[in-house]
């Protein structure tokens, strides 16, 4: 969440970026609230000290043997009054952070103002592939080759929902343990989380409350599937104050993803293009406050490194200002160009969180002798696996209907050539 001392501070430069997000949060409703939360507080430490001057009183009323029993009739209003207040103020910072949690982070200056048509190309890299003949989309390469199900997926769990079957099950698996090997040889400590956080962990990453009808819900309990493994991974410290030393932790992991996309009905619905569960590779660096900006761009390196190892055409985006996840504040997408569908696929977003993310887990750093403040925080994919699986079945598949193992994936097959 942001900080309301920037907001107390910066009230138009606030409500100034966060138009630029189309966000009409009404700011000077908080600082209201902010306001007289600062009111009762003052009210409280006056009353204390009155209570203070009473408990005087009373002490000197004993060692002069006189009636000290209206002194502490006055006494009882005084605890009563600050019990009141302190409930008030517990009531404010309620009304308070639930208002924060509802305001997106703002984007960095050289962030493009607008929504996805003013996303910025920042490169192009790699040959648009050439074929001899009409390049067929991954679900029918998928059928013909018996590797990938999507009537038998949707018979078993609903719409949105696949099966790999033999080789395009290893072909997954291949997938994910060559990204892990790129991730941990780049310097990457590799983590298992759980798929199931509670509620309080999904809002600590920004998740919650803004995305909660696109999330799978658990009851009684009260626990959420993770959407991604950064909803696991930045809380990895959460209420930790982490030895400036120890920084940057570069963390990675390789799970299921679950998400509704409730919004997403009829769009991408075919093959791997948008599905509720699927498998990711996600990168997540702690940082100082000052290297956040460095550390997205070596972010950015790592996530284009599986591509290029890939040999696959990839363009690099800039993000605007709406089309940025809540929690960022500077954004970089990655689409892969995938020729059986004819259009580039996202397949990571790289973004700098800043200590928005910090601040909701309460992830702060100390330097030796300094105070702690809150670290930076940057998530990333390395890949997200679907997207990229369906890129590179149709980039690498051949004229006879079969599909190339690209050359960086086959030590995973055993040395085979083509599926």
């Amino acid at each position: 969440m942001l900080d309301i001392k920037f907001i107390r501070k910066n009230p138009d430069k606030a409500t100034e970026l966060l138009k630029k997000r189309k966000h009409d949060h009404k700011v000077n409703d908080l600082l209201q609230l902010d306001e007289l939360r600062r009111e009762k507080i003052v009210a409280v430490q006056n009353l204390k000290e009155v209570k203070n001057q009473k408990n005087q009183e009373i002490t000197a009323a004993k060692k002069e043997g006189k009636d000290f029993s209206q002194i502490i009739s006055q006494m009882k209003d005084v605890s009563k009054d600050i019990k009141t207040h302190d409930n008030e103020i517990s009531e404010i910072d309620d009304k308070i952070k639930t208002s924060l949690l509802q305001i997106p982070n703002i984007p960095q200056d050289d962030v493009p103002v607008g929504d996805e048509s003013q996303n910025e190309i920042v490169s192009v890299h790699g040959e648009e592939p050439q074929f001899s003949f009409t390049p067929k989309p991954h679900w029918d390469l998928g059928k013909d080759l018996g590797i990938l199900e999507t009537e038998r997926g949707a018979r078993m769990s609903g719409s949105g929902f696949n099966v790999l079957v033999g080789a395009g099950a290893k072909f997954e698996r291949a997938l994910i343990n060559f990204m892990l090997d790129v991730q941990t040889s780049a310097g990457y400590t590799e983590v298992s989380p759980p798929h199931l956080v509670l509620r309080s962990t999904v809002e600590g990453s920004a998740q919650l409350p803004k995305m909660e009808h696109d999330m799978y819900n658990t009851q009684p309990d009260d626990l959420f599937l993770i959407p991604t493994s950064e909803t696991a991974l930045v809380n990895l410290y959460r209420e930790e104050v982490l030895p400036a030393k120890n920084l940057p932790i570069r963390v990675t992991a390789a799970t299921s993803c679950f998400r509704r996309e409730a919004g997403a009905a009829g769009k991408d619905t075919r093959g791997l293009l948008r599905v509720h569960e699927f498998k990711k590779v996600e990168l997540v660096n702690f940082v100082a406050a000052d290297k956040s900006d460095e550390a997205l761009q070596t972010m950015l390196k790592n996530a284009e490194a599986v591509l290029q190892k890939l040999n696959l055409r990839y363009r690099i985006l800039l993000l605007a200002s709406e089309d940025m996840s809540f929690a960022s504040t500077k954004t970089y997408d990655l689409e892969v160009w995938s020729p059986g569908v004819d259009r580039w696929l996202e397949v990571s977003s790289c973004s700098n969180c800043t200590d928005y993310q910090a601040r909701r887990a309460n992830i702060r750093y100390k330097e030796q002798g300094g105070k702690p403040q809150f670290v930076h925080l940057l998530n990333g994919s390395g890949l997200a696996v679907p997207r990229l699986m369906a890129a590179l079945w149709e980039t690498y598949q051949t004229a006879d209907g079969h599909i190339s193992i690209p050359e960086a994936l086959q030590p995973y097959f055993g040395g085979e050539k083509e599926i």
